[in-house]
């Protein structure tokens, strides 16, 4: 039998290397895995556009409804690529670069689908800042987390926006000022995560998550997401008048009517 001759380092070069994001749909969901493992997923302009890209097309797909962020390889995000950061020392690339990740993080609570981070291994910088951008998170309970910047002389403060809409002030600016990593269990506690599950039952508990959310209707969830966020940014008397625009809206749909008359007749209702 003829034996394949071994790869040369030729062979290897001219191999096309892995996407720096996978997209997977799973019926009604789409699963983004950050794929740069040897990195641990450090955010690199390629994978930032790339996942800005997908977060945008994404949000244009009435099909899909809800989404699913993950990490390859040991770890979901381990921020920033410094590398990179540190090769280009200019005000005007690193401006860019920052309004760059500010907008895919904005793009998150901007879609209409409900975005869920799924946790392991580390995440710590703008990695961490992804999950608090999230709007649900199922972490590993082995998991860690930190926005460790100031470690290197640089604080976090991007990071900082969400992560102060996460957690209490004050568990923030701790985190902000130390760069020491809190676990899984704390960061339950904090509101960062809903949940953290042995390794073993995350996907699990991911999967059972997306089950409730894509059981209701679409588009009663797409405009709930959109008032929590405007409201949270408002006065009592601005939030309270936009979130009874909104349900007034919500209870003129298709959806609701027959919900609430599933409700009345003590039936399932026909979604």
């Amino acid at each position: 039998m003829a034996t394949r001759a071994p790869h040369t380092a030729a062979d290897l070069s001219a191999a096309p290397a892995a996407p720096a994001l996978e997209r997977i749909d799973r019926g009604p969901v789409a699963w983004l895995w950050l794929n740069r493992p040897r990195a641990y997923n450090a955010l690199s302009e390629s994978l930032l556009d790339a996942l800005g890209h997908a977060l945008d097309e994404i949000a244009a797909d009435p099909s899909v409804r809800a989404v699913v962020i993950g990490g390859r390889g040991p770890a979901f995000c381990a921020g920033h690529d410094l590398r990179e950061m540190r090769a280009e020392p200019a005000l005007d690339y690193y401006r860019d670069l920052f309004a760059r990740c500010s907008r895919t993080m904005a793009a998150i609570q901007k879609m209409p689908q409900p975005v869920i981070a799924r946790v392991h291994g580390i995440a710590t910088a703008a990695g961490c800042q992804l999950v608090a951008a999230c709007d649900l998170a199922v972490s590993a309970d082995d998991a860690r987390f930190a926005v460790s910047g100031v470690n290197l002389g640089l604080f976090c403060s991007t990071p900082s926006v969400a992560l102060s809409r996460n957690l209490s002030r004050k568990a923030a600016m701790r985190m902000l000022l130390t760069g020491d990593f809190i676990d899984a269990h704390e960061a339950l506690e904090q509101g960062l995560v809903n949940e953290a599950v042995p390794l073993g039952a995350l996907d699990d508990t991911v999967e059972a998550l997306l089950a409730k959310i894509v059981a209701k209707p679409r588009e009663a969830i797409a405009a709930g997401k959109g008032l929590f966020y405007r409201q949270l940014e408002m006065g009592t008397e601005a939030a309270y008048q936009l979130a009874g625009q909104t349900m007034a809206c919500n209870m003129m749909d298709a959806s609701a009517l027959e919900g609430v008359q599933a409700f009345l007749d003590k039936r399932s209702p026909n979604w």
